[in-house]
Formats: C-alpha cells, structure tokens, sequence
C-alpha cells in the first residue's frame, strides 16, 4: 500500500485481508470473541484516525500495534474490575452472631456512661459530639469554643481512657481491679 493517509478503500482491502487474522490473534489474547471484534473494531477506527504525517507503508504493522496496545488496555481493565472474590469470604461469621461478642459489646455499652463521667467535661463533651453525634472536629470546636486541634486532642484522651477501662472487663462483666 502507498505512504500517506489511510483512504477508505485502502481500508476496506487491509480489513478483508487482515481481519480474520487480527481477530484469531486478539481472540487468543483476550479470551473473547467479542472483545477482540470491539477491539480490532477500534483498532481500524485510530489507523484511519492517523494524521497524514503519522501513517507510513506499513499500515499492517502499524494496524496490529494498534490492537496489541488495546488488547492491553482492556487486559488491564479487566484485571481491575474483574477482581476474584477472596477464599473463604463467605466462612467469615457474622459478628452478631457470636454470643460472646454480643455480651461484651452491652457489657462496654452499660459501661460507657460511667467511663465518660470520668472525663472533664469539656474532654467528655468533645467526645460525644465528635464520636456519638458525628460532628466534624472543627464543627465540635465550634460549638466547644475550642480549637479543632484540641477538639482532637480530647477525643483521643477520652478513646484512650474507654480503651483502658473496657480492656479491664471480664468475661462476667466485672472490671479486673474487683478480683
């Protein structure tokens, strides 16, 4: 074929000559019939897309590195979207099912008014807004009259405290200090 832009009649011969292969070979790469078509489809479409300057005497190859290149973009497209479910996903036991999480769970939540009168109350305040009313740190600070910096430094003291003092309960709902 001559150098110079792809015309549609020059199109149409490289299609009838090369589509049956370029088709097997995307086919194979692919693992889909229809995925290859679509790509060769598009592949054909980005030649005759080429500027004057772009195109050269070997649109054969030009063609079958155009497909290869998409080929590759749909592999990767598929590898992203297509991921496998994990093994076992479906053994992983529902959280409320378990009895013993379930009591602790009430055990920390009878608790956690006792733990947060413990706090200051503007330490106490900053939690609950922040963790039980889902404010922002810088909506809590407002509100506090506080910065948002130290609306994150109470919040943090008041996770550590409850972190301590449930780490503490027993298995009969007891703290370990009362053994």
């Amino acid at each position: 074929m001559p150098a110079g832009p792809v015309t549609g009649a020059q199109a149409a011969e490289l299609m009838r000559n090369l589509n049956t292969t370029l088709i097997r070979l995307l086919q194979l790469r692919l693992g889909s019939y229809e995925d290859a078509r679509d790509v060769a489809q598009e592949a054909y479409a980005r030649l005759l897309n080429l500027g004057n300057d772009q195109v050269v005497s070997f649109q054969r190859a030009l063609l079958f590195k155009i497909a290869q290149n998409l080929a590759t973009d749909v592999l990767r497209r598929r590898a992203y979207t297509e991921l496998p479910e994990p093994e076992g996903l479906e053994l992983w036991p529902d959280p409320e099912v378990d009895p013993e999480r379930s009591a602790r769970a009430r055990r920390v939540i009878e608790r956690l008014p006792a733990v947060l009168a413990e706090l200051p109350p503007r330490c106490a305040e900053a939690f609950r807004l922040v963790r039980m009313e889902q404010c922002s740190f810088k909506e809590a600070g407002e509100r506090l009259g506080l910065t948002d910096r130290m609306v994150r430094i109470h919040v943090a003291r008041a996770l550590a405290l409850c972190q301590s003092r449930f780490d503490e309960l027993t298995d009969d709902g007891r703290t370990a200090e009362h053994d």
